[in-house]
C-alpha cells in the first residue's frame, strides 16, 4: 500500500491544541513555525456547541486579507493526510473557508480565512 500523500496545514489557532488535535485527528501532530504575510487575526463567536466543547472556547480567532505587507500572524505549519485535512474541514463553522496560501517561508499551505460572501 503506498504512503499516504501529505497535504500541509497552516493553524494560527484552535488547531494548535492537543485537545482539539486528539478529537480531530486521533493523534497529536508535529509542525514547524511559520507566518501568514499580508492578514490580519481577528475574533469570531463559535455557535456549534459541538466546536465549542472541543476548543473549550466560544471564540475562536478567524484571518482576514489586509493586503498589508506588515500584517503578520504567527502560526503552525502541520503536515497531516488528505482524509484528516477532511476531519479539519469538518471540525471547522462556516464563518471559515480553506484557501492556498503562501507563507513566510515560501512554502504553500492550506489556511481557514473569513469565509468571503
Amino acid at each position: 500500500m503506498p504512503p499516504a500523500s501529505t497535504e500541509s496545514l497552516f493553524s494560527y489557532g484552535t488547531l494548535q491544541q492537543t485537545g482539539v488535535q486528539q478529537a480531530t485527528f486521533g493523534r497529536l501532530l508535529q509542525g514547524e513555525a511559520d507566518a501568514l504575510v499580508g492578514y490580519r487575526r481577528t475574533m469570531v463567536k463559535i455557535e456549534d456547541a459541538q466546536v465549542v466543547a472541543t476548543s473549550g472556547e466560544a471564540y475562536h480567532p478567524i484571518l482576514e486579507a489586509s493586503g498589508d505587507p506588515h500584517d503578520r500572524v504567527e502560526g503552525m505549519v502541520f503536515a497531516i493526510t488528505a482524509e484528516e485535512l477532511a476531519h479539519a474541514d469538518a471540525y471547522e463553522v462556516d464563518d471559515y473557508e480553506r484557501v492556498q496560501a503562501e507563507l513566510a517561508s515560501g512554502r504553500r499551505a492550506w489556511v481557514y480565512v473569513k469565509r468571503r460572501d
